[in-house]
């Protein structure tokens, strides 16, 4: 199996020409709103597990590479200003380099007869409206796509394994078929593609470095996965 390895939301990073855009921001572009603090240390961490790898440089509040096209949050509320014209700027510069990137290699594997595994490494914030978020990682996936459902079940018992504390649990804090890469790619790849969203709590996230415990834990799970 082919492991392809993505993270969307690794940098809070607005380009120079739109930085006036974001002039009053900077709590919330340094907040979990703007990037998944956290996610780009345990990335750097697996990437030598990597057949392919992509990481977002530019933040999530320029455009949000993990919506679709036409989606209400595909632009943040400091770049909706923004006319059409700039908005397709943004979009052939910003968005579409990197789904393309990634679209493209997993074709190429597929197209040779490979199996892919799409890894995506997010955080999330232990609370959001006063709820707190019951789960330590949560593994994003289709129900309906039995290989993604077998992979998940596996995945947890090695990380179970590797820290019998973890708690993990299914499609939480969000639905893995809810409308993000993953489920666009599942629809461009039905065959031989499985597309899993990796969540990390951030109460493990300090300085955006991830506990080593908990990168050891999915390093070595993910290891022991793809065999």
């Amino acid at each position: 199996m082919k492991l392809v390895l993505t993270c969307e939301h690794a940098f809070n990073t607005i380009p120079e020409e739109y930085k006036e855009l974001f002039s009053d921001a900077e709590e919330i572009l340094n907040s979990h709103r703007g990037y998944d603090p956290g996610s780009l240390d345990l990335f750097r961490e697996l990437e030598v597990l990597a057949d392919f790898n992509q990481v977002q440089e530019n933040g999530r509040l320029l455009v949000e590479v993990n919506r679709s096209i036409g989606h209400p949050n595909l632009f943040s509320e400091f770049t909706k200003i923004l006319s059409r014209s700039q908005k397709t700027e943004v979009l052939n510069q910003y968005y579409f380099p990197y789904r393309n990137s990634v679209e493209t290699n997993i074709s190429a594997f597929i197209e040779k007869g490979e199996k892919v595994l799409h890894f995506s490494v997010h955080t999330f914030i232990p609370g959001l409206n006063g709820i707190v978020r019951n789960t330590d990682i949560g593994l994003l996936y289709d129900p309906a796509k039995s290989g993604e459902k077998e992979f998940s079940k596996n995945f947890k018992r090695k990380l179970k394994k590797e820290n019998p504390h973890l708690k993990i649990r299914f499609n939480y804090p969000y639905f893995g078929k809810a409308d993000g890469f993953t489920t666009y790619l599942r629809k461009k790849f039905p065959e031989n593609y499985l597309g899993i969203e990796l969540e990390i709590n951030q109460k493990f996230v300090s300085k955006n470095q991830m506990d080593h415990r908990i990168k050891n834990a999915v390093v070595f799970a993910l290891k022991g996965s793809l065999k």
